[in-house]
């Protein structure tokens, strides 16, 4: 099942909060409990969190198309 952007950035706040205050072990909505053996995998698991965010933002067009003319027409 598909997580909202809500929900996601939810997960991301909790995580930042435990990481600064030096919690290692963290319950998710669901009551699961994940323990992160270190600093480097938890802030791999928010970069990974952050990057489900951006993949759910509106893609930035790459192409742009112009409409030109000489001017009116008489």
């Amino acid at each position: 099942m598909a997580l909202t952007v809500s929900e996601l950035t939810s997960l991301r706040d909790g995580l930042i909060k435990a990481r600064s205050n030096g919690v290692r072990r963290v319950r998710d909505q669901n009551g699961e409990e994940v323990t992160y053996s270190s600093d480097r995998e938890m802030a791999a698991a928010i970069a990974a969190l952050d990057r489900e965010i951006a993949g759910h933002a509106k893609p930035i067009p790459n192409t742009i198309l112009f409409n030109t003319s000489k001017g009116f027409e008489k």
